[in-house]
């Protein structure tokens, strides 16, 4: 029976003492994201409300799940003790999703499987796993589940059950609310167990539903750093899975990170060790070196990213050549048909259409026009030791080789800098401009000797 409206708890009280941290469990990074911001992201899909059971670290917790309700667990007393806390969040006449903050996978068409599973006022998500040390055992009679036994509680027969419990829930809120007032710490750990309302639902007579998981990654907790990493090498698996059948060449799976959201046109092509973060566009026939990074950027079609080179907040538009070796700071832009070569930085500028910084450079808080040249070991001084200060350089300038730039400055459309020259002051359109001491020769001259 499906109700008409679905509220969602988050436990996210637990220390996490196995992760060895003196960070909360539940704010530990998975693919630049923290464990229980990827469980509410998931819950949104699915939810009407959700609210937060936090406990250690509460003021940090609460602080990243400031747009909902949290109730605190002070002591954790166990599950049941911690879903008791928020009691005055359960509506009645909801279906109560309970998840957890240290399970980062779990995906909404599972979640809206569970709750459509939900026909008798309590289903539970299951999984069968190859070796079901520490999970609670699923006990069936004729097929129904009768009850969940904790591993320290399970009798010999019982722990050979396959069939686990996850942890994640659909309970009506009329009925999990009774539940709740009915549980007992009666057991190995002096616990609440919230699985002690299966046998509460089927002793009074009603039939439990399940949903069977088919992947056991989906509803795998994080105790401690290697289970962290298992997580985080299943999550960009799936993701590389993802854009390999959607059309992207992949060199090895195995060497590509995908740690955020990602948009992949036609016939891209990524090479190993490549790292992609945070929101990522990528145009058609781009193609990616080995060992580049890129951070919230776009990259446009039919451009080329050398090796070794590192793009962040920036954007990349078509038809561009960048690295190796380049190194691409916020809020840049790079237009059609430019060019950034080897050891070049580029920071808080904007780099001109078929402009070309080919080599060994630093060009920041500039402005530059289209068809540009920068010669090598060019740089622009934006920093006077207090403040920065724009450089202009418009359309069809020639810069020399190891010149600067020292800003504020600007440069005329089609000036030429002669090679080594230091400009402090504006130059005029169709000028040639240098700033040379006169060459000398000096006789009988030592270099200096240990």
């Amino acid at each position: 029976m499906s109700l008409k409206k679905t509220q969602t708890l988050i436990l996210a009280a637990g220390k996490g003492t196995r992760m060895k941290s003196s960070q909360a469990k539940v704010l530990h990074f998975l693919a630049e994201k923290p464990l229980l911001q990827h469980v509410i992201d998931c819950a949104k899909s699915i939810s009407d409300s959700i609210a937060i059971i936090s406990g250690h670290q509460a003021e940090k917790v609460n602080l990243l799940c400031s747009d909902y309700p949290c109730y605190q667990q002070e002591e954790q007393l166990g599950t049941g003790h911690a879903v008791q806390q928020a009691v005055d969040f359960i509506e009645d006449d909801s279906n109560i999703v309970i998840l957890y903050g240290d399970v980062p996978l779990i995906q909404n068409k599972t979640l809206q499987a569970l709750i459509e599973s939900c026909q008798h006022g309590l289903s539970v998500l299951t999984v069968k796993l190859g070796n079901p040390d520490g999970y609670g055992r699923i006990v069936r009679k004729n097929g129904e589940i009768r009850q969940i036994v904790e591993q320290k509680d399970a009798s010999a027969d019982e722990k050979k059950i396959n069939e686990v419990n996850s942890g994640i829930m659909c309970v009506s809120g009329g009925l999990l609310k009774s539940y709740l007032s009915r549980l007992s710490n009666d057991n190995a750990q002096g616990e609440y167990y919230l699985t002690d309302i299966i046998a509460m639902h089927v002793a009074d007579g009603k039939q439990c539903d399940s949903y069977l998981c088919s992947d056991e990654f989906e509803v795998a907790g994080v105790n401690d750093k290697w289970q962290l990493a298992r997580l985080e090498r299943h999550y960009q698996q799936n993701k590389v899975k993802q854009i390999c059948l959607n059309g992207t060449q992949v060199m090895d799976p195995a060497r590509l990170d995908i740690r955020g959201d990602i948009s992949l046109g036609q016939d891209v092509f990524i090479d190993v060790n490549v790292i992609l973060e945070g929101n990522v566009t990528i145009g058609d026939n781009v193609k990616i070196g080995a060992n580049v990074i890129i951070r919230n950027a776009s990259i446009g079609s039919n451009s080329e990213i050398f090796p070794n080179s590192i793009i962040e907040n920036s954007q990349i538009k078509e038809n561009c050549a960048i690295g190796p070796f380049a190194r691409i700071r916020p809020e840049s832009i790079i237009e059609n048909k430019a060019k950034v070569g080897n050891f070049v930085e580029v920071k808080k500028s904007t780099i001109g259409l078929g402009s070309k910084v080919s080599h060994l450079s630093y060009i920041g808080d500039t402005t530059m026009g289209k068809d540009v040249n920068i010669g090598a070991g060019t740089i622009t001084c934006n920093y006077d030791g207090a403040f920065k200060h724009q450089t202009i350089i418009e359309d069809d300038v020639f810069i020399g080789s190891d010149s600067q730039l020292v800003a504020p400055v600007s440069i005329g459309k089609g000036s030429t800098v002669a090679a080594g020259s230091t400009i402090t002051k504006n130059v005029e359109k169709d000028k040639l401009v240098l700033s040379r001491v006169a060459q000398k020769s000096i006789s009988g001259w030592q270099r200096p000797k240990k």
